[in-house]
């Protein structure tokens, strides 16, 4: 079985957690910065974060009948995941398209499906609530996110907010704690 202290290892080894001066997307300025692309990008490490992220699905008491992903990061999560579960796969663009059927979700989707957001990094959770109103709007259920990192940025409580829960494999301040600098 994989353990959470062997993510930690794979994301410092592979140089996905960086110290220094960043802007993150929510505009927040941090010492620390989680680069997951350099983590979810090699097959090894995205194989123990989808194993991971299953774990946490199977204790689930209500297991979803979709896993959403949001264009670009957590892209490569969703399908790892959806692939290690069978659960079927929705992929959420973060604007329409201009040609073609226009769509924000891709993959199949009845109304009331129970769809579980998967997420890279969880700062504020803005980029994920535009997600999660674009699901709700064609008609899915999405009440539980799971993201590998919180970064413990208000994400948590924004989406109580809105009547979502937040998992997360990873919290930031695990990560320093152990973090050699």
């Amino acid at each position: 079985m994989i353990h959470l202290a062997n993510l930690k290892s794979l994301l410092e080894e592979c140089g996905a957690l960086q110290f220094g001066e960043f802007t993150l997307a929510s505009g927040a300025k941090s010492k620390y910065y989680i680069d997951i692309k350099k983590a979810s990008t090699r097959p090894e490490i995205l194989k123990v974060i989808a194993q991971l992220m299953a774990a946490e699905v199977a204790k689930m008491e209500r297991k979803p009948k979709r896993v959403a992903g949001v264009v670009l990061g957590s892209i490569p999560l969703a399908t790892a995941l959806s692939l290690e579960t069978g659960i079927p796969l929705l992929m959420v663009r973060k604007e329409r398209k201009d040609h073609g059927t226009g769509k924000l979700v891709e993959g199949e989707l009845e109304k009331g499906d129970d769809v579980l957001v998967v997420e890279d990094v969880i700062t504020t959770a803005g980029s994920s609530m535009k997600a999660i109103a674009a699901l709700r709007e064609e008609g899915a259920n999405v009440e539980r996110i799971l993201s590998v990192i919180d970064r413990e940025g208000g994400g948590r409580e924004n989406l109580a907010g809105i009547g979502v829960e937040l998992f997360s494999l990873v919290k930031g301040s695990d990560l320093l704690k152990d973090a050699s600098q």
